[in-house]
Parts: C-alpha cells; structure tokens; sequence
C-alpha cells in the first residue's frame, strides 16, 4: 500500500501573458484547469484507470500567481475510499529573478473510479500512513467527506429540479452557453472538468465586473459538486447569480445544466459556489457597491452565503497558520 508522499505528483507552468485574467495575474478558471489536471493525473495513477472528478471540497487563493512567474503544482492522494480518492493540491509560485517561492493556492478534490461506461468502480489500493503528519491528513480527508455526504443530501431534492433558480427574481444575474467539443474530452467522450471550470469561473467574473464595474480576481471555491458526467456535444449553460457582498468580496452561486441538443432534455450538472475580490486602479482589493437583497430568493442566497463565509474565513485563517514559514515544495502536510 503507497503513503501519501509516495502518490505525489508534480506539474509546472509558467504564467504566460495568455494565461491572465485581471492585468499582470493569472486567470483564476485556468489556475482551476491546471488544478484540476494535477489532481487527476494524481488519482488515476492510484486508481490505474479513468477517474472523473465528484467534487471541488474548496479552493483558497492566498494570493495570485503574475505573469512571467512559475506555477509549481503537487497533487497528492490523501484517502482512498471504495471507488472514491481525496486529493490535496497545493500551488507554489516562483519568482524567475530571485528564486524566492511562496504558497499561493491550497485546494482538495475528490474523484471517482470508474469503468469504461463511467459506472463507479472499485480502486483496489488504500493509503497506508507513514506518520502521524499523513494519519492526520487522512482523518481531515475523512471530516470532509462527511461533511460532503451531508451536503449531497441536502441538495438532492434541489438538484433533480432544473427550474429552481430559473423563476427567481434576482437583481443581479448572467446566463452564458457554450458547446462540449471533442477536443474538452480527456477519457473518451466525457468532458475534462478543468474545461469546464474556465467557463464557469468567467460566467461568475463576469457578473461581478458588471456589479463592480472594475476588475475582480477569484479568490476562493466552495462546495463544487457534480451530479452528472458531461459528455461532448452537449451543450452547456452557465447560470449565475449573486449572493453575497461584503466590503470588497462577492459570492456568486454558479449552476451549470447540460443539454443534449438532438432531444433537448437537460440535467443540473453541477453548482458551485464562488468568491471573488473588487480590485481597484491599483490591482489592490476595493471597495464593492453596497447590495441589499430584496427578494425571498435573494434573502435565502444571501443567508447561505453568510453561513459559508463564516465557513471559509476560519479555513483560511487556519490554512495561513499551518502555512507560517512554509516556503519550499514538499509535501503538503501543513
């Protein structure tokens, strides 16, 4: 049975001008491809087979990673379950001239083992702890799968119904379409979900630099679940809406719905939940119009993303004091 160090993998880029979102940084739906890409490569070769990503439990970036910099990503698998692997991914960025590195990105995906008509099966291998630091990135990976159980469960009557959100009356939202070609596809005919990710990434930043009016840079992902696989040929629809703003940060709900063309019958796919940050002239986090919700359905969002906020302001506060003088690429115990 491998530990957790012995299932790393390792994938770098630089940040090229093409690669950006906001001026001089990284765009955050790519930073999510390349995530998404480490974490797989990481899963299937546990798995030794075709995995498809189930979930994004979060993704917090500290701060991003600029142009002309190296983007160092270490996926490793931190549980295995029946036919389920729980990845970490960390992100550290290099500076060229000075060779100074710095965390700057901490995520957990889980994937799904599965057969060659994506039917869930057994992985076959389980992580064997080597030390206390990887019994405790078990057990982390185990609370959050409980707490993803839960969610599931919560959401399943919502998720069978494809016109929840499709009759509220929100003040602030944005529809986008876009089709599933072959070249999405990494197993067969399912899309690779890091494609997807860039578009829905973008349908959320584009809704609040319509808000905004500025620039905004993604700064963290919660709750990402997938209902479905995607397949090419489908066609895909982006709905946003916006749920919460604070002093300088918006949260934007994301479902995205998958259609095949030739009978029309859609699906909810997936929901994500995002935050992003209002930059102003300077690139610096500015302050966002003020938002009062008006509506039951705005109410309800808003009241959901005060809860998840909560959530993720004590992750984060934990994530930066494991991270306190962790500079260099190891493993990702802290």
């Amino acid at each position: 049975m491998p530990s957790i160090a012995e299932t790393v993998a390792e994938s770098i880029h630089w940040v090229f001008p093409e690669h950006a979102g906001a001026p001089g940084q990284i765009h955050g739906g790519r930073m999510m491809q390349w995530i998404t890409r480490a974490g797989t490569m990481a899963a299937a070769r546990v798995a030794r087979g075709t995995v498809l990503l189930g979930a994004m439990d979060d993704i917090d970036f500290l701060h991003p990673v600029k142009v002309g910099q190296i983007a160092i990503l270490r996926a490793q698998v931190e549980y295995v379950g029946r036919s389920s692997l729980e990845v970490g991914v960390r992100v550290w960025a290099e500076d060229v001239a000075t060779g100074a590195r710095a965390v700057t990105l901490n995520s957990h995906l889980v994937f799904v083992s599965v057969d060659a008509e994506a039917r869930p099966r057994p992985v076959g291998v389980a992580i064997a702890p080597r030390d206390a630091a990887e019994t405790a990135l078990v057990e982390a990976a185990r609370a959050r799968r409980e707490q993803r159980l839960r969610r599931f469960a919560d959401r399943a009557g919502r998720a069978a119904d494809l016109d929840t959100d499709a009759h509220e009356t929100l003040q602030w939202r944005f529809e986008s379409v876009r089709s599933v070609l072959p070249e999405d596809a990494l197993f067969g005919g399912m899309m690779f979900p890091g494609k997807m990710l860039m578009a829905l990434d973008e349908a959320g930043g584009i809704l609040c630099m319509r808000y905004c009016k500025g620039f905004v840079m993604t700064a963290c992902l919660d709750a990402m679940d997938f209902y479905s696989p995607i397949y090419t040929h489908e066609v895909l629809t982006f709905r946003a809406g916006l749920n919460h703003v604070g002093r300088s940060s918006l949260e934007v709900g994301v479902k995205v719905l998958a259609e095949t063309p030739w009978t029309g019958q859609a699906r909810h796919a997936c929901t994500a939940f995002l935050t992003y940050v209002h930059l102003g002239p300077d690139l610096k986090p500015h302050a966002c119009p003020p938002f009062r919700p008006g509506t039951e359905g705005e109410r309800r969002r808003w009241a959901a993303a005060v809860e998840r906020r909560a959530r993720r302001l004590e992750r984060v506060k934990r994530l930066k004091a494991a991270l306190a003088g962790v500079a260099e690429p190891g493993d990702l115990r802290a």
